[in-house]
């Protein structure tokens, strides 16, 4: 069993950053790949970014790309994302997941079946 516990979000201006941080359990966490998705009111669940379980990998929505970095610190069982430049478009819940095959993958997956584990979320809200 892995619980995965989110934390970092807020309310920001545009333009402005944020760090949302995942902490997880279990003891395999430097095998697993690990991503960030988000969902907007009214909207389907969508991918942001995911981070091979080496750290070596990163794969980025195109929405994203050049703003949001996705980084890992194995020795504290933990994901980040740092959100720069931020947009109201990027309004959502942010959920971080654990795909526990991830030492099979080169490349961390980005869909949203391919994940075994996810958070509770984190409410990232970005006023213009």
């Amino acid at each position: 069993q892995v619980q995965l516990v989110e934390s970092g979000g807020g309310l920001v201006q545009a333009g402005g950053s944020l760090r949302l941080c995942c902490a997880a359990s279990g003891r395999t966490f430097s095998t697993y790949a690990m991503g960030w998705f988000r969902q907007a009111p009214g909207k389907e669940r969508e991918f942001v970014a995911a981070i091979s379980w080496s750290g070596g990998s990163t794969v980025y929505a195109d929405s994203v790309k050049g703003r949001f970095t996705i980084s890992r610190d194995n020795v504290k069982k933990t994901v980040y994302l740092q959100m720069n430049s931020l947009k109201a478009e990027d309004t959502a819940v942010y959920y971080c997941a654990a795909d526990l095959e991830g030492r099979f993958h080169t490349t961390p997956p980005s869909r949203f079946n391919e994940y075994d584990y996810w958070g509770q979320g984190t409410q990232v809200t970005v006023s213009s």
